[in-house]
């Protein structure tokens, strides 16, 4: 007898066959089904050591899902970590360190999980590119930038004694100067658009903030000539000493005189 199939009970078999298809594994997870937990590390920890990192990831990614209980489970959460980021997968080595910290916040290695936190983040700025001036940090999105400045700036508060501190430490210098010179980019767009006030004030902030940087000399710079578009040129004279004071030879000065680059003024002598 020839069963004939409606439309509506074509469709219903077709989703259910897609939800069967949805619950089975794939090739790789259904050959690690009866894996034991402690031949899964040691086959992730094997590929983490010749650098077969995809590999990696899947051994430790089965041990966080069907062992999280398990002996081998912060060391490999931990190991994970670092594979995601060999892979250049900032996002989920991000991710990763973040549940790690939230889970085992008194982990003896809890401060790896922050360092390699704040390092995803640096590389997903991109620094190593400016570093080959092929682009300007300061002149982009920022926001992986405060990123691995905060992730340092908690490693350093919380563990100054750890071994990741001292390297911490001198990325944080060199993304305060990134962050400060993003504002004076911002201050120069003020200046341009005859936002004077708005424009010291980002100068100001600079100086306030990140007063050890390079940066903060251009800070006075702005600052000059801020007050000398609005019209404040006593104000102008006081912060163009201080400017002589910490930066005779700054490109914006011809000996002790500043002429202003984006403001209709006259040039100011101290």
């Amino acid at each position: 007898m020839r069963v004939i199939t409606s439309p509506a009970r074509l469709a219903v078999l077709m989703l259910a066959g897609a939800l069967l298809a949805g619950c089975a594994g794939t090739p790789e997870e259904e050959e690690l089904d009866g894996v034991a937990e402690r031949q899964l590390y040691e086959e992730g920890r094997e590929a983490l050591e010749t650098s077969s990192y995809t590999t990696a990831i899947n051994r430790l990614e089965a041990i966080d899902t069907r062992f999280p209980f398990g002996d081998t489970a912060e060391q490999a959460q931990l190991e994970l970590i670092y594979a995601y980021y060999q892979t250049d997968d900032w996002e989920n080595a991000r991710a990763a360190a973040s549940r790690f910290i939230r889970l085992h916040p008194d982990h003896p290695q809890v401060d790896y999980a922050y360092y390699m936190r704040g390092l995803a983040a640096w590389q997903a700025g991109r620094f190593s590119l400016e570093r080959l001036r092929l682009i300007d940090i300061s002149k982009r999105d920022l926001g992986a930038t405060r990123d691995a400045y905060a992730d340092f700036s908690e490693l350093i508060q919380r563990y100054p004694s750890s071994q990741y501190a001292p390297d911490a430490q001198q990325r944080i210098v060199y993304l305060r100067n990134v962050l400060a010179r993003h504002e004076l980019h911002v201050a120069d767009f003020y200046l341009r658009k005859g936002a004077y006030l708005a424009a010291v004030e980002r100068g100001r902030w600079v100086l306030e903030n990140y007063p050890q940087t390079e940066a903060s000399r251009d800070a006075l710079a702005v600052m000059v000539e801020g007050y000398l578009g609005l019209g404040m040129r006593d104000r102008a004279g006081e912060t163009l000493q201080v400017l002589i004071d910490n930066a005779p030879n700054h490109d914006r000065l011809r000996g002790r005189t500043f002429r202003p680059q984006h403001v209709k003024a006259e040039s100011l002598s101290a």
